[in-house]
């Protein structure tokens, strides 16, 4: 009764089956005939040209995304809770080799055209200043909050007015485009996105991400940085497979309607408890010292998220039978 993070959820079974089917001798590197299905597999989804390519880390493809939008002496804006600040050990201003982050405020981790201008507004675009070159959001947030076509949209007009690349954190995207109902299009090239780290490790996949570039220039040089950077695997059709088979059947959408369905179940539970509306696959709740030690003796674990407060994420694998009992706890509390 784990709840700390879809990161150590299972991985799926029909992953498991891909990475089986492709232990065959086959051109090393991104040379082999899974990697080389990526670019028109997530074209078809987008509904426009792209590339994909495939990286084992959400780190990696946040910041070689960053690294291609942004140079050394720019700066990207984000949210201050964003994962690219805080949870990432300094990897953006490594990849990027110096950008410095901006950062703005919004509620539930979510920025605006309002909150990301006031940021933008505090820039000189002089030599003595970082110049913004960037804006990155991630969808869903870190607090579980989900950005709607037209809000991605309303960003992506000022990243245009203002000559800025735009990045979108999906690591939890599935989630996203779940609870919107949007097409995936619409939450990102549509809306002016540049490039999408398109998360699978956390609903179902392994160890492969996608990093999806809109503006298919963008890949190129992005080659190399993935070579410098050491996530070039010799044996990368293990991840384009476990990419291809999350995409077959839209699979990566039925996990997400399975984490943001139990979510959705704890926080009815939770009623006021909320600190945060549940829109996702993670709830954040109010609760005392005593009531969270009352559910860790109960067998649950999650982690506290602050004075009184904790954080439960719901994995693709969680059914209602295994979430019951932690509804019933919560509603007991």
């Amino acid at each position: 009764m784990r709840f700390f993070s879809d990161n150590a959820a299972p991985v799926h079974p029909a992953v498991l089956s891909a990475i089986a089917a492709a232990d065959d001798l086959d051109t090393a590197y991104d040379g082999d005939r899974w990697s080389k299905q990526l670019d028109a597999r997530f074209s078809a989804l987008f509904d426009t040209e792209v590339r994909a390519l495939w990286v084992p880390t959400g780190t990696a493809a946040n910041c070689l995304a960053l690294a291609a939008l942004c140079p050394p002496h720019g700066a990207v804006v984000c949210h201050r809770d964003a994962h690219i600040q805080n949870d990432e050990c300094g990897a953006p201003e490594f990849y990027t080799h110096g950008a410095k982050l901006m950062l703005a405020d919004g509620d539930g981790a979510k920025l605006t055209p309002d909150t990301a201008g006031a940021v933008l507004s505090l820039a000189r675009y002089d030599v003595h200043q970082q110049r913004p070159h960037a804006l990155s959001i991630t969808n869903a947030t870190e607090y579980g909050r989900v950005y709607t076509a037209a809000e991605t949209a309303a960003l992506g007009a000022l990243a245009k007015e203002r000559g800025l690349g735009f990045h979108v954190d999906g690591a939890r995207f599935a989630n996203a485009v779940v609870a919107t109902g949007a097409h995936p299009a619409d939450l990102t090239w549509r809306a002016g996105v540049d490039a999408l780290s398109f998360g699978f490790v956390k609903n179902g996949g392994m160890n492969a991400e996608a990093l999806v570039f809109f503006d298919p220039a963008l890949a190129e040089a992005t080659l190399f940085r993935r070579k410098r950077a050491g996530h070039l695997l010799s044996k990368g059709r293990y991840l384009a497979a476990q990419l291809l088979a999350m995409l077959d059947g839209d699979l990566w959408l039925d996990c997400a309607r399975a984490s943001n369905a139990g979510a959705a179940l704890l926080a009815a539970a939770a009623g006021d408890r909320l600190i945060h509306p549940v829109e996702a696959n993670e709830v954040f709740l109010r609760v005392t010292p005593d009531e969270a030690a009352a559910l860790r003796a109960q067998g649950f674990d999650f982690y506290d998220w602050g004075p009184g407060e904790a954080r439960l994420v719901v994995s693709w694998n969680q059914r209602e039978d295994a979430l019951r009992p932690l509804a019933d706890a919560i509603a007991a509390l």
